[in-house]
């Protein structure tokens, strides 16, 4: 063989090569990220010729099903009441892709997974139509609509999360403003097009689930996290901290006062037990000086705070106290501003921990995986991450959430439910003056035995605007949620 045929034997061979190794990598290595994109159509189409399994909650109420239809797409996705579990469901769309659950447990609904192997095998052999297996949630559907109607009602935008502290099921996630999957799950094109637009410029994104997509200055909420850090390092309830009613930050003139210039003790010194129940700046900024910024971090990521790769199965956005680069930062760090940043999951969680004797536990949405004919393939178990506080420690500081309970102002306190809280007014934006601070309120009842842990977060005060505080806006939500949950019981 001459060399010009050599070279050109060895060019095609090489191009055979490459167009084999081409198709390995699309067609093997690839083939699962190109299945599961939410863009591909085809795959889309292909999951409507099957039944899709339900979204179901812990008490059995369909949240998400199918309905059979006579058109190319054989069924059709329904939610009922679908802006109220929203964030929880999210949506299906052939145009779309899918969002929230749907997305995150596509290959268990459209009868993909591996767990339905067996079942797919029958199906074949007996001719069955395939169906999807299905997803029953550890969320209560009365709570998920009261936490819904409290911030819907008023028509503000915020969220709440409850979970169960000995077990991390979350009972309740509710996100407003929210919006209606139907609207995305309808086979005309046109009107999903048309209802895709209206929602993603929103520019109040009832598509985002503050609950674990959002993140937020914590604000007073993380003086729990500082209080934590002090017992471990020997303080208790009783231990002196500071107590004037301004402090100027160090190597600035900058002043950092106590809300609305609080006293606390006798101007001079209070105990730490004063100091959260009436929220006091200074000795909080002060104790978290004295604790040092590798203590306060150590603390936080125990409670959860930067975890990076949360999921519930919905993926959570990482929680983060910041850099911390100077002295002033680290005042301002413990009193929740600066740059901490947490999600209202996370604060739901640490309220959590606190309640579960300092344990942490890891929080869940799904329950139990079904098969199609709805038999249960397997169990979420408890799931024990961390012991963030001595058992002494997390009583502590339950006693002093309940005497902050006790100062707490707002409606709907509860009669008979002791309840350890602790509220949060967290500064944002540039110019913290001219901007509505955000409402927080974390808890969990009852305080001796608890049942139920919750976050509560109004973003920007909600109708009470500058003058929003976390007692007066958020706490009257966390309480009626709390007392319909214990209510039900």
């Amino acid at each position: 063989m001459n060399t010009p045929l050599r070279r050109v034997g060895m060019a095609m061979m090489a191009m055979i090569l490459l167009l084999l190794g081409n198709a390995t990598y699309v067609q093997v290595i690839k083939a699962d990220d190109y299945r599961k994109n939410p863009l591909n159509q085809r795959v889309v189409l292909d999951q409507y010729s099957r039944e899709r399994g339900q979204i179901i909650a812990a008490d059995g109420t369909p949240l998400a099903a199918v309905q059979k239809t006579d058109d190319r797409l054989e069924y059709l996705r329904t939610y009922a009441n679908g802006p109220v579990f929203a964030p929880v469901t999210g949506y299906f769309s052939f145009i779309y892709g899918a969002g929230g659950l749907e997305r995150a447990e596509d290959d268990l609904l459209n009868g993909s997974d591996d767990r339905l192997f067996a079942r797919r095998v029958s199906d074949m052999i007996t001719g069955r139509d395939p169906k999807g297996g299905s997803v029953q949630l550890t969320v209560d559907a009365k709570l998920q609509q009261v936490a819904y109607d409290q911030l819907a009602s008023q028509g503000l935008t915020g969220t709440v999360v409850a979970i169960r502290p000995q077990t991390g099921e979350v009972l309740a996630m509710a996100s407003t403003p929210s919006y209606d999957p139907n609207l995305l799950a309808t086979h005309d094109g046109d009107a999903q097009e048309e209802s895709w637009q209206a929602l993603t410029t929103d520019e109040s994104e009832p598509m985002l689930n503050r609950a674990v997509h959002q993140i937020y200055p914590p604000g007073s909420t993380f003086k729990l996290v500082v209080a934590a850090a002090a017992l471990a390092e020997g303080k208790t309830k009783d231990s002196e901290v500071d107590g004037r009613p301004s402090i100027t930050l160090p190597g600035t003139n900058t002043q950092l006062p106590n809300f609305n210039d609080t006293i606390c003790g006798n101007g001079t010194t209070a105990t730490l037990q004063e100091a959260l129940a009436k929220s006091c700046n200074t000795a909080f900024a002060v104790l978290a000086n004295e604790l040092g910024a590798d203590k306060l971090r150590d603390q936080a990521a125990k409670f959860g705070i930067g975890e990076q790769d949360l999921a519930i199965p919905l993926s959570v956005v990482p929680s983060t106290i910041g850099p911390i680069e100077d002295k002033p930062s680290l005042y301002q760090t413990g009193i929740g501003q600066k740059d901490v940043r947490v999600t209202p999951m996370a604060n739901a969680v640490l309220a959590a921990t606190i309640a579960n004797g300092g344990v942490r536990m890891q929080p869940h949405l799904v329950q139990k995986i079904l098969a199609p004919d709805l038999q249960a393939i397997s169990e979420t178990e408890p799931d024990e991450v961390d012991e963030a506080m001595e058992p002494e420690h997390a009583r502590a500081l339950r006693d002093m959430m309940v005497e902050s309970e006790k100062n707490t102002s707002g409606g709907g306190k509860l009669n008979g439910v002791t309840i350890a809280s602790k509220t949060g007014t967290a500064e944002h934006g540039v110019d913290v003056s001219k901007t509505r601070p955000h409402a927080w309120y974390v808890a969990f009842a009852p305080a001796e035995e608890p049942q139920i842990a919750i976050a509560v977060i109004v973003e920007n005060g909600g109708q009470a605007g500058q003058l929003a505080t976390g007692g007066r806006v958020a706490a009257p939500i966390g309480r009626a949620v709390i007392g319909a949950y214990l209510g039900g019981r």
